[in-house]
């Protein structure tokens, strides 16, 4: 079964939109795995800050189910099947890793570029999976974080 990592975050009543996913997603997947949360400000647009974490677990669905899982759990949170980029969010559900699998189809590519690139992507990560290693960069997760410079984007830590 593969390792599966999920970054999950909101900015519209982010606390109550993160437990709803988290529960929804415990119903539907099993055992996860959850990072510590953090607030840090929107990017691409001005809105309230977002509280942001990542959320592993292991599963026998398929790449296509667990993205029709992810979009159902959105839904439940509020957001519309094509919610505009860069505006405030109820509920985003970015599948970062899908094992080791390395794809680039109209639906998803993986592993997703910018991982590597958004400190609340890859700082949350790297506490759930520091030794994972990256599929095309073949370089742990740990790794990649400790090369990240995290003072271009703050992130404070919160309890949700």
């Amino acid at each position: 079964m593969p390792d599966v990592y999920v970054a999950a975050g909101s900015n519209i009543q982010p606390e109550l939109n993160l437990r709803s996913a988290i529960s929804a997603l415990k119903r539907r997947l099993g055992d996860l795995r959850i990072s510590r949360a953090y607030r840090n400000k929107a990017v691409g647009f001005e809105g309230p800050d977002f509280i942001n974490l990542v959320i592993g677990f292991e599963t026998e669905l398929t790449l296509t189910e667990v993205l029709s899982v992810l979009q159902a759990v959105e839904g439940l949170c509020g957001r519309p099947r094509k919610a505009p980029k860069f505006e405030p969010r109820s509920m985003d559900l970015d599948l970062l890793l899908y094992g080791d699998m390395v794809c680039a189809t109209h639906a998803i590519t993986l592993p997703r570029p910018d991982l590597i690139k958004k400190v609340y992507m890859l700082g949350p990560l790297a506490e759930l999976a520091p030794d994972f290693v990256h599929p095309t960069l073949k370089q742990t997760i740990g790794e990649l974080w400790q090369g990240f410079d995290k003072t271009a984007h703050p992130m404070a830590l919160v309890t949700i």
